[in-house]
C-alpha cells in the first residue's frame, strides 16, 4: 500500500507539480519503479482499483504492458494463469474505456502470448480462448476486438524479450489460427457499431500476407462488407485500410505473383475504379479525396508490372494515377510520385523484356511500351511544373514551410527525371521550354513583374540537365539566348546560375555553345553580386564551367583571375562567403591544371598569392600577435590552399609551391600547434600537397614529418595523425623511406598507447583513438614490413582491446577495423612474411579478444555496431580455426543457461565452425544475429551476460 500511494504521489507531482525540478525527479523515480519487479503487483492493484485516476490507469497499464513484454521471465511459471487472468478481467473493466488504458492491456496480453506457446496457454491456444470468452461474455466484445487488432501487430514488435524460436513459433500459431480469428470478425459484423472495429481488426490480420487462399477472400462476407463501405456517404478509414490491405495482398504473394491473385483483384479494382469520378467532386472533403487517391497509388504500385504492358484495362489506371497526380494539394498528387518511378525502370530496364526471346522482339517490344506510355509522361510533365513555383508569400511564410517547398521542388525534379527517362531529354526539354517562353512574357524587365512561371520553368531545365545531350542544337541555343534577357530578380537569378552551372558540358561541346560564355559569365559575376544566394549558386556556376569548359578557358586566364581576386579579396561588390569562394578557388586551379607546365608554376603562384600574403603578413606581426589570432583568419588562408593543392594536377609546381611555403607553414606549426582547428585546416592542405605531389616533394616531406611527429608529443592533435596517414599510403612501400617511417610509425603510436590507457580515454578523446586506429589499418596495408616488427605493435593491440568498447561509432569503427585488419593480414602486400609475428602476439591474447568480441556482439556494444564486430569476430575465427573455436566455447561457456539455451550456444558455435571451415559469411550471420537478440532481449539479461563476460575488467596478458 505504501508503494502504490508512493506511485499516486508521484505521478501527481509529475502532472500538477508547479516546479520543473519536482516534476524531472518524479519523472525519474516512476521510471526506476517501472524496472522493479514491486511494479508488476502495484502497477496490477491500482489498475484493479476504483479510486484510480485516469493518470494512475494509464501509468499502470503502460507499466503492466511494458514489463510483459520485457520482463516477463521475471516471474515464476506458476504466475502465468494468474496474470493471464487478471489481465482478461482488465480488459472486461475497461471495455468502455479510457481507449489508451484499453490499448495498453490488449498489448500486454498480446505479449503474452508472444511469450507463452498455445499449448501452455490452454484453452486451445490464445485464439479459441478469445473466442470463447467472446461467446460467453458479448457485453464485452469492444475489448475483445480490440485485442484481436493489436495480436497480429505483435508478431514483429521486437519489443517483446522473445527468443527467436518462440518468435517463428508464434508465427506459426498466428497463421494456423487465421480461420478461426476471420470467423469470430465475421460474427461480430452483424453489430453494426462495431463495424469499423472489426474491419480495422481486418485489415490488421491481412498484414500478416498469410496464405489465405485468394478465391476464399473474393466473396468473404468481410472483403464484401469493406467494398461496401467505400460506396457509403461517409468514406470509412477502416474499409480503406482493409482495401490497401488486400491490395499489397494480392501483389506480396509468393505463389506466382498477381497473376495468380487475378480472382480477388478483379473484384477489388473495378470497385476501386468507380471512385474515380470522386476526385473532382466538389462536395467531398480532403480526408476522403486522399483516402481514395491512396487507394489508387496503392494500386499502381502493387500492379506496376501487370500496367507495364500497357494494355488497355491498365491504361485506365494510368488515367485514373495522373488525375491524382493533377490534385491541387501536393500531398495527394505525390502519392502517384512513387509508381511513376517504378513504371519507369520497368519500361527502362532490359530485364523487364527478356521473355520476350531475341534481341529484335525485346527492342520490338521495349519501343512499343514507351510509345503507349509516351502520352501519360508528358501529361505528367506538364501537370507538375507549377508546383516547383515560388508561392506569392513564399518570404512571410514560415522557415519550416519553406524547407518544405525546397522539398517539393526536389520531389518534382524526380519525377521529371523519370520523364526524361521515357521520353528522352530532348522532348522533354522542348516541352518545358514552351513554358519558359510563356513564363517569360508575364516577365517584363523590372523587378516588381511576375518572375515566377519563368523561374519554374528554368528550374525544371535545370533539373534534367543529365539527359539533354551535349550537342542538342536546337533548343538549347535558344534557352542560352533568353537567359541574359531576363530581370536580375535575387531567385530567378540564383536558378539562372545554377542552369548555367548544369549544362557546362554543353556549353564545352556544342558547336555554338563556347559563344555563350562571355554573356553567361557576366551573369555569374552579377550572380556574385546580387546577394549571398545568387552568389553561391554563381560560384558553384563558375566550377562546373572551369571544369568542363577548361580547356577552352585557358586563354581567358587574366579575366578569370580577376573575378577570383575580387572575390577572395572581398573588397569588391561581391557577396560570396568564404566557404563559397572555395568553388572558385576549385574553378581556377581546374584551369590552371590544363596550362604547360612552365606556365602553371606562375600561375599556381599567382593563384596561391592573395593566401601567402595574407599569412606572411600575420607572421611578420611576431609569435605573440600570431598566437592570438582568431583561428578563423587562418584556416580560411588554409582551405584555399587545401583546394588548390587538391585540384592543381600539377605534381611539380605543387611540390616547388610547397617548398616554398613551408617557412610558412612551419612558422604557423611552431607558434599555433595548441589549436586544433587551425591545425586541421593546416595538416589538410599539407596532406592534398603530399597526395598530388607524392614522390617529388623531395626534402620538404622529410622536414613536415619531423615537424609533426615533434609536435605530437606536446599537442597530441590527431590531424597529426591522419597527415601521416597519408604519407604512409604513398611512402609506404618505399624502401628508401623505411627507417625514417619506422621512426615516425613508433613515435606516433607510442606516444597515443600512452594516452589511452583505459575505456574513459577513448570516452574523452574519439578522434584521437578513430585517426592513430586508421593509420595502423594503414600500415597493415601499405607497410606490414615496418609496422608488425616495430615495439609498438603489442602494445597498440592492448590498446585496442582496451578500446573497443567505446561508444563513440567512429572511434569503434576503426578500432574494430584494425582488429579484422590484423586476422586478414594475409590479404595484405607482404602481409604473409608478418604472420608468425602477429600470431606470437595474438595467439597469447586470443581468449581475452574473443571474449571481448562476443561481450561486444551481446550487448556490450549497440546492435547497430552487429555487422562489424560479427565480420571482426569471423575474420579471427577464419585465422585461427580450432583455436578460435576454442576460445569462443570458453567464454560462451560463462554466459548462465538463463540468457542463453544449449541450442543457442550450440548453433552460435556451429556457426564460427563454419567460418574456420571457410564457409560463406553471408550464411552464418542468422545464428550469429539471434545470440545477439536472445543476449539483448531486455536489460535484466543483457547485464547478466555482461556480467558474465566483464569485457572491461579482463586483465589484459602480458608479453616479454
Amino acid at each position: 500500500m505504501e508503494l502504490q500511494n508512493t506511485v499516486k504521489e508521484a505521478l501527481n507531482a509529475l502532472y500538477h507539480h508547479p516546479d520543473d525540478g519536482v516534476r524531472m525527479q518524479a519523472d525519474r523515480w516512476l521510471q526506476d519503479f517501472q524496472r522493479t519487479i514491486d511494479a508488476w503487483q502495484v502497477a496490477d492493484n491500482l489498475l484493479h482499483d476504483a479510486s484510480s485516476n485516469q493518470e494512475t490507469l494509464i501509468f499502470c497499464s503502460q507499466t503492466l504492458r511494458s514489463k510483459v513484454q520485457r520482463d516477463f521471465e521475471e516471474l515464476p511459471s506458476e504466475a502465468f494463469r494468474p496474470l493471464r487472468d487478471s489481465l482478461n478481467t482488465l480488459l472486461k473493466t475497461f471495455h468502455n474505456g479510457p481507449p489508451k488504458v484499453r490499448t495498453q492491456i490488449s498489448l500486454a496480453v498480446a505479449a503474452l502470448a508472444v511469450h507463452v506457446p498455445a499449448d501452455d496457454w490452454g484453452d486451445g491456444g490464445l485464439i479459441n480462448w478469445l473466442r470463447d470468452e467472446m461467446n460467453s461474455h458479448p457485453e464485452f466484445i469492444p475489448s475483445f476486438l480490440e485485442l484481436l487488432r493489436v495480436l497480429p501487430e505483435e508478431e514483429f514488435n521486437y519489443k517483446i524479450a522473445a527468443r527467436p524460436d518462440r518468435r517463428r513459433q508464434f508465427e506459426k500459431e498466428l497463421a494456423s489460427a487465421i480461420d478461426t480469428a476471420l470467423n469470430i470478425l465475421t460474427a461480430c459484423l452483424n453489430i453494426n457499431e462495431l463495424k469499423e472495429q472489426v474491419l480495422e481488426a481486418f485489415a490488421s490480420w491481412l498484414r500478416l500476407r498469410h496464405r489465405i487462399p485468394a478465391s476464399t477472400l473474393s466473396s468473404h462476407p468481410l472483403v464484401l462488407a469493406a467494398l461496401s463501405s467505400l460506396n457509403s456517404e461517409i468514406l470509412s478509414e477502416a474499409s480503406v485500410n482493409v482495401i490497401s490491405e488486400l491490395i499489397h495482398y494480392t501483389a506480396a504473394r509468393n505463389s506466382g505473383g498477381v497473376s495468380s491473385e487475378l480472382a480477388l483483384i478483379q473484384v477489388i479494382v473495378p470497385q476501386v475504379m468507380s471512385l474515380k469520378p470522386q476526385l473532382r467532386d466538389p462536395s467531398k472533403d480532403e480526408e476522403d479525396i486522399k483516402a481514395i487517391a491512396r487507394l489508387f497509388s496503392d494500386m499502381g504500385d502493387a500492379y506496376v508490372e501487370l500496367i507495364a504492358t500497357g494494355s488497355d484495362e491498365s491504361m485506365l489506371i494510368v488515367h485514373a494515377l495522373l488525375e491524382v497526380a493533377s490534385h491541387p494539394e501536393f500531398d495527394i498528387a505525390s502519392m502517384t510520385f512513387n509508381f511513376w518511378h517504378n513504371l519507369q525502370m520497368i519500361l527502362t530496364e532490359r530485364e523487364s523484356y527478356l521473355a520476350c526471346g531475341n534481341e529484335t522482339s525485346i527492342e520490338t517490344e521495349k519501343t512499343r511500351r514507351l510509345q503507349v506510355f509516351r502520352s501519360s509522361y508528358e501529361s505528367l510533365v506538364s501537370l507538375v511544373i507549377f508546383r516547383v513555383q515560388y508561392p506569392l508569400d513564399y518570404f512571410d511564410i514560415s522557415m519550416e514551410d519553406q524547407r518544405d517547398f525546397k522539398q517539393t521542388r526536389y520531389a518534382v525534379a524526380d519525377v521529371l527525371i523519370d520523364a526524361a527517362l521515357i521520353l528522352g531529354g530532348e522532348p522533354t526539354l522542348k516541352i518545358l521550354y514552351m513554358k519558359l517562353v510563356e513564363g517569360i512574357s508575364h516577365c517584363g524587365k523590372d523587378q516588381n513583374s511576375d518572375w515566377r512561371p519563368a523561374e519554374a520553368a528554368l528550374y525544371c531545365i535545370k533539373a534534367i540537365s543529365d539527359y539533354v545531350s551535349d550537342i542538342e542544337a536546337e533548343v538549347m541555343p535558344q534557352i542560352m539566348s533568353l537567359l541574359p534577357k531576363l530581370p536580375h530578380q535575387p531567385q530567378l537569378l540564383q536558378t539562372v546560375c545554377l542552369t548555367i552551372g548544369a549544362y557546362s558540358k554543353w556549353l564545352d561541346a556544342s558547336s555554338n555553345g563556347f559563344s555563350h560564355l562571355p554573356t553567361l559569365i557576366d551573369i555569374l559575376v552579377r550572380g556574385m553580386s546580387t546577394c549571398e544566394d545568387s552568389a553561391a549558386a554563381a560560384a558553384l556556376a563558375f566550377r562546373h564551367i572551369c571544369n568542363d569548359c577548361k580547356k577552352k578557358l585557358c586563354g581567358s586566364l587574366d579575366g578569370l583571375f580577376q573575378i577570383y581576386q575580387t572575390a577572395v579579396i572581398g573588397e569588391g561588390p561581391f557577396k560570396v562567403s568564404a566557404e563559397d569562394s572555395l568553388h572558385l578557388v576549385e574553378a581556377l586551379s581546374m584551369v590552371i591544371t590544363e596550362l604547360p607546365s612552365e606556365h602553371a608554376k606562375k600561375a599556381l603562384e599567382a593563384v596561391c598569392l592573395p593566401s601567402v600574403a595574407q599569412l606572411q603578413e600575420m607572421i611578420n606581426q611576431g609569435p605573440q600577435v600570431l598566437g592570438q589570432k582568431n583561428a578563423r583568419e587562418l584556416t580560411v588562408h588554409f582551405d584555399r590552399l587545401a583546394n588548390i593543392f587538391r585540384y592543381v594536377n600539377h605534381p611539380e609546381a605543387v611540390a616547388d609551391a610547397i617548398q616554398k611555403l613551408w617557412p610558412i607553414f612551419k612558422a604557423i606549426f611552431d607558434v599555433r600547434a595548441w589549436d586544433m582547428r587551425t591545425m586541421e585546416s593546416l595538416c589538410r592542405a599539407c596532406k592534398n600537397a603530399v597526395r598530388t605531389s607524392k614522390r617529388l616533394m623531395g626534402v620538404t616531406i622529410g622536414a613536415m614529418l619531423e615537424e609533426i611527429q615533434g609536435l605530437y608529443g606536446q599537442h597530441h592533435q590527431p590531424c597529426f595523425l591522419y597527415l601521416s596517414s597519408e604519407v604512409i599510403k604513398i611512402f609506404g612501400s618505399d624502401p628508401s623511406c623505411a627507417n625514417y617511417l619506422k621512426v615516425l610509425i613508433e613515435s606516433l603510436f607510442s606516444h597515443t598507447a600512452c594516452l589511452l590507457t583505459k575505456i574513459q580515454d577513448f570516452t574523452s578523446r574519439p578522434d584521437i583513438a578513430d585517426d592513430c586506429f586508421l593509420l595502423a589499418s594503414r600500415c597493415i596495408r601499405y607497410c606490414p614490413q615496418l609496422f608488425f616488427p616495430s615495439t609498438v605493435f603489442p602494445s597498440l593491440v592492448d590498446c585496442a582491446m582496451i578500446g573497443i568498447t567505446v561508444q563513440h561509432r567512429e572511434a569503434c569503427n576503426s578500432i574494430l577495423n584494425f582488429v579484422s585488419d590484423i586476422f586478414d593480414l594475409s590479404n595484405s602486400t607482404n602481409g604473409e612474411s608478418c604472420l608468425s609475428i602477429r600470431d606470437s602476439v595474438i595467439i597469447p591474447r586470443g581468449p581475452t579478444i574473443t571474449r571481448i568480441l562476443v561481450a561486444c556482439l551481446t550487448g556490450a556494444l549497440p546492435s547497430s555496431r552487429l555487422e562489424t564486430v560479427t565480420y571482426a569476430l569471423l575474420a579471427l575465427t577464419r585465422a585461427y580455426g580450432l583455436k578460435a573455436l576454442e576460445w569462443a566455447k570458453e567464454c560462451v561457456s560463462l554466459i548462465p543457461s538463463t540468457a542463453v539455451t544449449e541450442l543457442e550456444r550450440t548453433r552460435f558455435l556451429q556457426a564460427l565452425s563454419d567460418a574456420a571451415s571457410g564457409a560463406n559469411m553471408n550464411g552464418l550471420v542468422v545464428p550469429i544475429d539471434e545470440i545477439s537478440e536472445v543476449c539483448r532481449r531486455n536489460r535484466t539479461v543483457q547485464e547478466i551476460v555482461q556480467g558474465a563476460l566483464r569485457p572491461l575488467d579482463l586483465n589484459i596478458v602480458a608479453v616479454s
